[in-house]
Parts: C-alpha cells; structure tokens; sequence
C-alpha cells in the first residue's frame, strides 16, 4: 500500500527541508496559547511553580525544536517514523507532566501535540492519533475531579488538526505540480532533440544512400571502366558537397533564431507547463539587428520560467531596443548563474546590450536586456 507523504516530506521534495526564518516567526507565534498554562503555573508556589515554569519551557522548546530539526535533517532523507512517534511521545510525557502546576489549563499542550502529529506523520497515522488525543481530553474534563468541561480544548484540537491537513494537502498538490512541470520542460527538450534528429535524418539519409551507392559502383567499375568509374566519383563527391551543405544549412538555421517563431514556441511552451502567458502578438517595432538577440532572451527566460521558477503567469514585454521576461515564481537564487545566462551575456556584449537579472517588481523572477547605453533611473 502506497505510503500518503507528510508534510514534512512535501517540504523535503520542495526542496525546502524545514521553515525559513518566517517559518520560524509563524511556529513561534502559536506559542501564544500557551499563555493560559502559564498564568495557572504562575499562581503556584514554591517548587511546584519551578516545576511547573520548567516543564512549560521543555515543552515549547520540544515544539519550536521539532522544526529546527526539519530543517536539519529533512535533506538528508527526513526523519525516520520511529523517532518521529518518539519525538511525540515526549511531548506527551511534558504535557502530561504539566498537569499537577498547571491542572486543566494543561490540556492545552495536546493542541501542539495533535498539530506535529499531522505534520510528521502519515495521514493514516495522524488522523487515529488525533482522534485519540480529542477523545483522551474530552474524558478527562468529565472524570477528573475539579476539572470543568470546556468543549475550547476539544474544538482547538480539531481545528488545529484540520489546518495542518489543508496545508500538507497543498504542499502535495505543490510537489506535484512541480514534477509535472519538469516532466513537461523534460519531454519539450527531449521533442526537440527528436526534431533536430528528424532533421539530419530526412538531409543526410538519402544523400549517404546514394553516395554509398555510388562509391561501391565506381569501386568495381575502376579495372573495367577507368572513365564510368571516374565519372561516378565525380558525382560522389558532388552529392557530399552538397550534403554538407544541407548540414550547414540545418544547424544555421537550428542556431540562428526568430524572434517570431522564439514567442510562438514560447506561448505553446508556457502553455503546456499551465503557465499562463502575456506575450507580444507583433515583433514590427523591434529592428531587425536586434531580433536575433530578442530571440535568445526569450528562449532563454521561457526555459527557466518552464524549468525553475514555480510561477503561474508568465509577461513579456518588448520594445525596440528592450525585451523584458518577468514571472510571479518563487524569484532569482542569490549566487546562481548558469550557462544559459552566461551565453547570453556574451551575445549581449557582443550587440553592445546590458543584461539584468533580479527580482521582479510584484515577486518573481525578472530578465530584462537592452541594447545601447542604460538611461539614468531606469
């Protein structure tokens, strides 16, 4: 039976092994809730609000500590389940501890609980688990002498529960679309390695056939007739200059691109990844020495919007002597250059352009070049 991914696991394959510096802010935040265990343990004396002050720490700390360890480890293949039940099984053993300082007021900690459970664990896992806690706190209102019955606790649990299940959810529907978006740019490189395959096939297929040909004929023809034999060399070499030429032609035409067939192929690009496009319907405005280089932008910032970014709306914006490519992804990686970017500085250099990668104005990733001199401001 196949295993459902936690939510842990979708951060992982997201390449994010745990919570950035804002995940770090949004798990804190929580830490707010425990405030009611905290005023009950104040009210206590002696060592029994030591106690009390001490188990409240270890427990936030063991909640704030499970995404530190995320972060740590989820790279390097996650957290085994066993130290995961582990992990929450001593977050119990704190909670539980609590309740002599801290008394009903306690039964706040299975909130944190029931929530790590749905992160760390597997659905069918979690679900059971949380049912179990919900039950465990609403007996224990009912039974324990001097505890109150307050459907809060339970109602937290819950909803507690259900938003970490939303949020695995859409993660999963996340990762997902990311490994089709890749398979997508993966079969689109691959289709165009067809075509060119296509290409040379269809040039040198025939061409080669009837040089073979050819040659085995004058090869047999050289002792009985020296002249016919010659004359089909002639032509052997006829039909390969001429091969050599059709190459020529096909791996030009492959290398040098069209501004105009670059945003067709972009648009039907974009559209395969589900990425929907905003692209310029008319290349007139653009001159004809820049058209060239407009081609490779757009090849270029098509391929990584396709491959890299996450985005789900892709804008083109062209002018004469300026072509922008802006996404809504996940935006540039500090330090990160490859080759494609380095090839098209180079043929930016060479048309005396200036190339600029940053971060779009609304978030994303923006790859704008212009040709001549950058004006002040802009």
């Amino acid at each position: 039976m196949t295993r459902s991914p936690t939510l842990v696991d979708g951060l992982s394959e997201r390449g994010n092994a745990g919570p950035n510096r804002w995940g770090w802010l949004a798990a804190a935040v929580w830490l707010f809730y425990l405030s009611s265990p905290l005023n009950a343990v104040l009210d206590q004396q002696g060592t029994t609000q030591i106690a009390g002050l001490a188990t409240l720490a270890l427990f936030a700390a063991a909640y704030l500590g499970f995404f530190g360890w995320v972060r740590r480890t989820g790279l390097s293949g996650g957290l085994a389940p066993w130290t995961r039940i582990a992990y929450l099984a001593g977050m119990l053993v704190l909670a539980l501890a609590l309740i002599p300082s801290a008394g009903q007021t306690a039964l706040t900690c299975f909130v944190y609980i029931a929530a790590v459970a749905m992160m760390a664990l597997d659905v069918r896992v979690a679900v059971p688990l949380v049912v179990v806690l919900l039950a465990g706190v609403e007996l224990s209102m009912r039974v324990v002498p001097g505890w109150t019955t307050d459907n809060t606790y339970g109602f937290a649990i819950f909803l507690g529960a259900l938003a970490v299940f939303g949020l695995r959810r859409a993660i999963q529907r996340s990762v997902e679309l990311a490994k089709t978006r890749a398979d997508m740019a993966e079969l689109a490189v691959q289709e165009e390695r067809n075509r060119f395959a296509r290409d040379l096939h269809d040039i040198l297929g025939h061409s080669l056939t009837v040089i073979t040909v050819k040659a085995e004929l004058a090869g047999r023809l050289i002792a009985a007739n020296p002249d016919r034999a010659s004359a089909e060399v002639a032509d052997v070499e006829s039909l390969a200059r001429a091969a050599l030429a059709d190459v020529r032609a096909a791996v030009a035409g492959y290398r040098e691109l069209s501004l105009a067939g670059e945003l067709v192929s972009a648009r039907a690009a974009l559209k395969a990844a589900g990425i929907k496009a905003e692209l310029p319907t008319s290349v007139d405005e653009v001159p004809e020495e820049n058209r060239e280089l407009f081609a490779w932008v757009v090849r270029e910032g098509v391929t990584n919007v396709v491959r890299h970014s996450g985005a789900q709306h892709c804008t083109i914006q062209l002018g004469a002597r300026h072509i922008e490519v802006l996404d809504d992804g996940k935006g540039p990686t500090p330090g990160a250059s490859g080759h494609g970017l380095m090839g098209l500085r180079e043929r930016a250099d060479q048309a005396g352009a200036s190339v600029q990668v940053g971060q779009a104005p609304g978030g994303g990733f923006r790859l704008a070049v212009e040709v001549g001199p950058v004006e002040v401001g802009a």
